[in-house]
């Protein structure tokens, strides 16, 4: 008996080293991946970020609005100088400064109102001119 007949000697497949990935390779894909997803979510971080300061904005606008409103249309016009006072809108105080002074105009009156939100950080402006009754 031959020694080719006992053993079953087979040629190696050229295909078996060039299938699916080395262990480098996926550990590369898997930091290029990890680095996407944490670039997206610090998208959505400065995303929401923003949105929060648009919708502070937007509520100071409105408090600034309010309060313009009340002075434009009380009977009495308010009187010169600069007032301060709060507000409560959307469940939260509103700080706002209120300077009446003279306009360029004969018998009008200019008032700048600024609002701040309940940490101190501007959130919205307007100046009105109310004539002098």
């Amino acid at each position: 008996m031959s020694a080719a007949m006992g053993r079953c000697v087979s040629a190696p497949d050229p295909r078996s080293a060039e299938s699916g990935f080395t262990l480098i390779e996926l550990v590369v894909a898997l930091a290029v991946f990890s680095l996407a997803a944490l670039a997206l979510l610090r998208l959505e971080g400065v995303s929401l970020s923003s949105t929060a300061r648009l919708q502070d904005r937007l509520i100071g606008q409105i408090v600034a609005r309010n309060i313009a409103v009340e002075a434009l249309s009380d009977p009495e016009p308010p009187t010169m100088g600069l007032s301060n006072g709060e507000e409560q809108n959307a469940g939260r105080l509103w700080r706002w400064t209120r300077r009446t002074s003279a306009a360029p105009g004969p018998k009008l009156q200019r008032i700048d109102i600024s609002v701040a939100d309940d940490h101190g950080a501007a959130a919205g402006t307007m100046t009105v001119f109310r004539p002098l009754s």
